[in-house]
């Protein structure tokens, strides 16, 4: 079966249930301050930047089986980067 997006947002509703699931996890494990939108976001920026067309199994794959940990310490060194920023305003 073939998938073709038109719009990020268009992917994201379809991916949506495996971020639930991620989400699920994280919370189970302790990370309830990491939301969907930020496995997503981590992903885009990290994983996928210089990926060329995924495919939809690859990306849900990469969801489930992201690394809790280094999605944690990146979320925390992001904060700590705009928590700067916002000082030296």
């Amino acid at each position: 079966m073939d998938f073709t997006f038109s719009s990020k947002e268009e992917l994201y509703k379809m991916i949506e249930p495996a971020l639930d699931a991620k989400k699920s996890e994280l919370d189970r494990l302790g990370y309830r301050y990491i939301h969907k939108n930020d496995v997503w976001n981590y992903l885009i920026l990290t994983k996928w930047t210089k990926s060329h067309n995924l495919e939809l199994n690859d990306i849900v794959s990469d969801i489930l089986n992201c690394d809790n940990r280094l999605l944690d310490k990146y979320l925390k060194e992001k904060l700590s980067e705009q928590k700067q920023k916002i000082e030296i305003i």
